[in-house]
């Protein structure tokens, strides 16, 4: 599938960014921008079912790898994926080849059993209020609020359900493909210390963002942006 795409800049050199499940291309809002002023030309993603994308009768990890790779350009400066994208990015790296890829809180292990992974956990976002999402998340900006509330009604929820498969697998990479960061939040609920322990022994740099929640990038803008010191 031909994805919706949004660009930031004009630069030399390209940047993909990938969101999560139930986001779309707004929720980089500042760090679309912010790559541009370092001289990229960034290109960031609605993914199947998400926002401005088409709707579509699967929506398992291989069909957003197979849909990044048919929509976005290979051999990129950089890559940089969200939870649900940080999954479908270590799917198409190897076919996009970025010189960089980093994987934000990635979704590459969803906890099974009773108290798992439950599509439930984010369909009912769908009936969430203002206030609540505030709540839920106080150290985002009013604007980010707003987003949150669109992206909600615009999202797909039929995305939730085909992860149950997934559910309890072990899909950490066995190595990078390409040098490849992994900011984590601080607790992790994706990425354990175990597995943080594990990605550093296997080539990857693990770096946490003191105090941030999941979608770091909202949560802490510039603690997201410290952590990619040195990669952007």
């Amino acid at each position: 599938m031909q994805l919706h795409t949004t660009t930031w800049g004009e630069g030399d050199r390209v940047a993909l960014l990938i969101h999560g499940i139930m986001a779309d291309h707004r929720t980089w809002r500042r760090v679309g921008p912010a790559l541009a002023g370092r001289g990229y030309r960034v290109l960031a993603v609605d993914l199947r079912g998400h926002g401005a994308s088409g709707r579509a009768g699967s929506y398992t990890p291989e069909d957003y790898a197979d849909d990044l790779v048919e929509t976005l350009p290979a051999d990129a400066e950089l890559a940089i994926g969200h939870s649900l994208g940080g999954l479908a990015l270590g799917l198409a790296v190897r076919r996009l080849a970025p010189r960089r890829a980093v994987y934000s809180d990635p979704a590459w292990h969803l906890p099974a059993g009773d108290d798992g992974y439950r599509p439930e956990m984010f369909t009912q976002a769908k009936s969430l209020k203002r206030e609540q999402i505030q709540t839920m998340n106080p150290r985002w900006e009013a604007v980010d609020v707003g987003i949150e509330l669109e992206t909600l009604r615009l999202w797909d929820e039929a995305t939730a359900y085909d992860l149950v498969d997934i559910a309890g697998r072990d899909l950490l990479p066995v190595k990078p493909l390409v040098p490849s960061l992994v900011p984590i939040a601080d607790p992790s609920f994706l990425v354990n210390k175990e597995r943080a322990a594990l990605l550093t022994e296997r080539g990857f740099e693990v770096r946490t963002v003191a105090g941030a929640g999941h979608t770091i990038h909202r949560d802490d803008f510039d603690g997201f942006m410290a952590a990619l010191d040195g990669w952007i």
